[in-house]
């Protein structure tokens, strides 16, 4: 039947309430009914929503589910399958690269047969970079051994949530489970939706989790999993997997007419929209096809027989479903949100030729349209211009194309945009106020800075107009640390909020060579380009006279998921800086928790309720990671103190084009995610240093050294102090909350009395 809200009937089924949610909210309203063990997450736009929305739900007690935050999408696999094999319930939620990032994973997961279900909030795979919905990352997880189940509305959201745990659990499957449902359509758009009032009704839906399996729960039966096989086991493993996939379609079949009876809404395997006598049609996934059904009434009306056939599910393929349906249509368009470049065709057209193909068609001409990337929308006239098409098909015979991109649009070179301002290089970026020298008898730099004022003249490296919110204090970060680097700069930025804000295409706010790469990979990327340029340089192929200086800028929880690529360029000694700017969370996302984020501060994935308040473990101390790398210089720094932080600008230029690797870590502000008034930028980042809580010092060959003690200049203050500015952290501040300050305040103190003793001590 038509997945159409309005027309769902209701008859001979259990108790429903029926609102107005998105997809999001009902994906996470399913896992919450179910009650999974464990959600191991990352966070990623647009499937973010979701661990956000359990989080809520649990701070209100309505689950158990334990949400474990992960330092990347791999990890997040890996927690996953980590409880699988224990033979909890698991949940996931990603999207686009994040869901490539794991990918590594995937199979093992479903080559060792445990379920588990994970939604797959589809999202345009970079680069370049695209937040918006299609189906590049989808076409991924087509050969990984997944049952693959496709939701067009948020009501198929939570309908196939659940029935895609029986399915997983099933003994004739025991695979894992996707849910695929179209990022920022129907994941955002609030949609009526009917859920059932008790959750009882699901759980006993799912039954009982399954126990007669080869789980990692009882010492007295113990397992080995995952054990290394040759290729005579392994083709085995992969046959019995395959056939359990293929058994998934027949399963499928019987879970959805089960949940028919439960909740009266249908999901065949293949949603047919007028197909019984359809002469021309479309095949579309998800909420594209929704779109298209009120095209084909139009075109009925005027005599034309049109129909869309949209797969609810597309692992295992029904391809004898597919083939039925098309029996009669002379002409047939398939639309793709992705591309199998070089291929002539999207994954799915060749997949439905061959369906058509081993059930004796030949007849049907088939057209293959890609469409909709990066959330490019699809209109009724999209549809329309679909029909079109497959009519002139249909009349000529043939296809006159039969592979095109659809909605592309072609350039014009008289609107070329030219540069607003002059490119800036080399003594346009040098003041030689500056000064940096050895002192040999310290084994330390020596650096003397004229007054601020007289550094104003050096122009920014970002040009004004990016689209940072008001009070974002990255900028000002970096402008005042890149007012100590002389000369000019290559710069890479890590995905984040210094990133997107400054680069919307067509426009650049980066006056030098700036470059991207996504979170994990950021320190790695510029050591490839400056390793490079360093090799072209010396064969004589690039002439410059002198060497850039080359900076990573990294912040938004970058370095939790490119810690790895971090540590091993700091291992491998390349001389570029690192430079993080800490706001305390994944604010381009959203201002979830990162473990950057402090003990107890609410986010939007450490929420404060009855059940919980705010993040339940201390942060990352990331500058002493680093530090313990032996990199050269490790330095920490705020523009609240602008002296401090230009005289390490200048340091680690220095120790960058000498020596190896630097490492800053500067605090700024946000005040859209730390509730704070913008007013205060400034007062919250003095009070978070005088509190001792972020530190400045230098790690300097080995030696740590406090640039700014509180203490001495009789300036210390207690958190309190710092907490009572920002509205993520005033309920610390309230009286039933005090053993929670005070955890936070022993803390920080251990942390200063020991940087306290590292101060000057030769060997700490």
């Amino acid at each position: 039947m038509s997945i159409l809200e309005d027309k769902l009937t209701i008859k001979n089924a259990a108790e429903q309430i029926s609102t107005f949610e998105s997809g999001n909210e009902m994906a996470a309203m399913a896992a919450a009914q179910i009650n999974y063990h464990v959600m191991g997450y990352f966070p990623i736009t647009p499937s973010t929503e979701v661990a956000q929305f359990l989080d809520q739900m649990k701070t209100r007690g309505e689950h158990d589910i334990k949400l474990i935050a992960a330092d990347g999408e791999h990890g997040a696999a890996g927690i996953c399958y980590g409880a699988s094999v224990t033979g909890a319930r698991v949940f996931n939620a990603t999207s686009a690269n994040g869901f490539l990032y794991m990918i590594e994973q995937m199979p093992v997961q479903s080559g060792t047969r445990y379920p588990m279900v994970m939604n797959l909030v589809t999202r345009a795979v970079s680069g370049p970079l695209d937040i918006r919905g299609d189906h590049s990352d989808l076409y991924y997880g087509l050969n990984i051994g997944w049952v693959i189940l496709t939701a067009s509305t948020p009501q198929a959201v939570y309908d196939m949530n659940i029935m895609a745990l029986k399915i997983a659990e099933h003994s004739k499957v025991r695979l894992p489970v996707i849910v695929a449902y179209d990022g920022f359509f129907t994941s955002h758009q609030k949609r009526r939706v009917n859920y059932f009032k008790d959750r009882k009704v699901v759980q006993q839906f799912v039954g009982e989790c399954p126990t007669d399996y080869n789980f990692a729960r009882d010492p007295k039966n113990p397992v080995t999993i995952g054990a290394h096989m040759n290729g005579d086991q392994l083709m085995n493993n992969h046959y019995q997997q395959s056939e359990a996939l293929y058994a998934a379609g027949e399963v499928y079949k019987e879970v959805a007419a089960e949940y028919a009876k439960l909740s009266g809404r249908d999901y065949s395997v293949l949603d047919l929209y007028k197909m019984e006598d359809a002469e021309v049609a479309l095949f579309l996934l998800n909420s594209a096809a929704e779109n298209a059904k009120d095209v084909v009434d139009k075109l009925r009306e005027k005599g034309i027989k049109a129909g869309v056939i949209s797969p609810n599910v597309i692992r295992p393929f029904p391809s004898k479903e597919i083939a039925e349906a098309l029996k009669n249509v002379k002409s047939l368009l398939i639309g793709e949100r992705a591309d199998s470049y070089g291929a002539n065709g999207p994954n799915l057209t060749h997949e439905v030729k061959s369906a058509l193909q081993s059930a004796g068609n030949a007849e049907t001409i088939v057209l293959s349209r890609v469409f909709g990337l990066g959330g490019k929308d699809f209109y009724s006239t999209d549809a329309e211009a679909f029909y079109n098409l497959t009519l002139d098909a249909m009349e000529k015979g043939y296809a006159e194309k039969p592979f095109d991109y659809y909605g592309i649009v072609p350039g014009d070179p008289e609107k070329a945009l030219k540069p607003v301002i002059t490119p800036q290089h080399g003594d346009a970026f040098k003041t030689g106020l500056i000064k940096v020298d050895m002192d040999p008898d310290t084994n330390k730099l020596k650096v003397k800075i004229p007054p601020l004022r007289d550094l104003t003249t050096k122009p920014k490296r970002i040009s004004s107009g990016h689209g940072a919110c008001p009070g974002c204090g990255i900028f000002g970060g970096l402008e005042l640390f890149f007012k100590g680097i002389e000369g000019d700069i290559v710069v890479l930025f890590q995905t984040g909020c210094a990133y997107v804000t400054t680069t919307a295409y067509p426009h650049s706010s980066h006056k030098q060579t700036m470059m991207h790469n996504l979170f994990q990979n950021g320190a790695a990327t510029l050591s490839g380009t400056l390793e490079a340029f360093l090799e072209l340089k010396r064969r004589g192929e690039v002439q410059v006279d002198e060497d850039a200086t080359y900076v990573m800028i990294t912040g938004d929880g970058g370095m939790d998921i490119g810690m790895g690529s971090a540590i091993g360029t700091a291992l491998r000694g390349h001389k570029l800086i690192m430079l993080e700017y800490d706001n305390e969370g994944y604010m381009n996302t959203g201002s979830q928790m990162s473990y950057s984020t402090p003990f107890g501060h609410m986010t939007s994935t450490t929420g404060v309720g009855k059940a919980q308040k705010g993040k339940a473990y201390h942060h990352k101390d990331t500058p002493q990671i680093m530090a313990s790398t032996n990199i050269p210089y490790v330095f920490t720094g705020s523009e609240a103190f602008p002296q401090d932080l230009v005289k390490k600008g200048a340091k680690a230029q220095w120790y960058a084009q000498n020596v190896g690797t630097v490492y800053g870590k500067i605090l700024i502000t946000c005040p859209l995610n730390w509730k704070s008034d913008d007013r205060y930028g400034t007062v919250i980042l003095e009070k978070a240093v005088n509190s001792c809580f972020f530190p400045l010092y230098e790690v300097e060959q080995g030696q740590t050294t406090i640039t700014y003690n509180p203490e001495e200049k009789d300036n210390r203050v207690p958190v309190s102090d710092w907490f009572k500015y920002m509205g993520k952290t005033k309920h610390l501040l309230k009286e039933e909350n005090k053993p929670l300050l005070e955890e936070f305040e022993a803390e920080v103190e251990k942390r200063w009395l020991r940087l306290k003793a590292k101060n000057g001590h030769p060997m700490l």
